[in-house]
C-alpha cells in the first residue's frame, strides 16, 4: 500500500491539529477538567473538535471526534428552525442548548483513509458556510411573515465556542430585516 492509502486506526489530537493546519486553519488546543478539545474558526466563524470514543486501552487516540459549532442566540428563535435544518440536510445536526443553537458533525475514523478524514474537513467547512446561509433565509422569511400585523424580536446569533469563549475571537453574524 502506498502512504496516502494506508487505513487510520485513530487520531490524536496532535494528528488532528497537524490535518487542520495542513488545510491552513489555525488551531488553539485547550484542556478543561481533564479533556482536551481542538479550538478553531472557518469564515470567521469559531468551532470545537471534541474527542469520543478512546482507541483501545491507550490514552490520547481516539476513534471518532464531533466538529461542533455553538452560537448565542439573542433574542427568541424562530420555531421549527433546528427542526426544519435536520429534515433538509444530512450529515449535520442542530439543536438548541439552552441560549445556544449547536450545529455539530460526527466523524469515525477508523479504518478511513487520509483523503475521506480531509474530506469530512472540506464537508463540514461547506456545512458552516451553509449553516450561516440557513440562519440568514431563514430569518428573512420569518421577518417576512411577522411584518404582516405584528413584529417580535428576531434571534441574533454571534459565535462562540461553549466550552472556552475566551479562546477564540467572536464574530457576529449579521441577520438582514432586523
Amino acid at each position: 500500500m502506498t502512504e496516502q492509502a494506508q487505513l487510520i486506526a485513530s487520531v490524536t489530537p496532535q494528528s488532528l491539529t497537524e490535518l487542520l493546519q495542513g488545510a491552513g486553519y489555525r488551531v488553539n488546543q485547550t484542556d478543561q477538567n481533564g479533556i482536551v478539545q481542538l479550538l478553531s474558526a472557518s469564515q470567521g466563524i469559531g468551532y470545537a473538535v471534541r474527542f469520543g470514543n478512546a482507541a483501545g486501552a491507550g490514552q490520547g487516540s481516539y476513534v471518532d471526534f464531533t466538529f461542533s459549532c455553538a452560537l448565542r442566540v439573542q433574542g427568541e428563535l424562530p420555531a421549527g428552525l433546528a427542526e426544519l435544518w435536520n429534515a433538509s440536510r444530512r450529515f449535520a445536526r442542530l439543536s438548541v442548548q439552552g441560549e445556544f443553537l449547536v450545529m455539530e458533525m460526527d466523524v469515525v475514523v477508523a479504518g478511513v483513509g487520509h483523503d475521506h478524514l480531509r474530506s469530512q474537513l472540506e464537508l463540514w467547512d461547506r456545512l458552516l458556510q451553509e449553516f450561516i446561509v440557513y440562519l440568514r433565509d431563514y430569518s428573512q422569511h420569518a421577518a417576512r411573515l411577522q411584518a404582516q400585523p405584528e413584529a417580535t424580536p428576531q434571534a441574533t446569533p454571534e459565535t462562540m465556542p461553549e466550552a472556552a469563549p475566551e479562546a477564540v475571537a467572536e464574530a457576529v453574524v449579521e441577520v438582514p430585516g432586523q
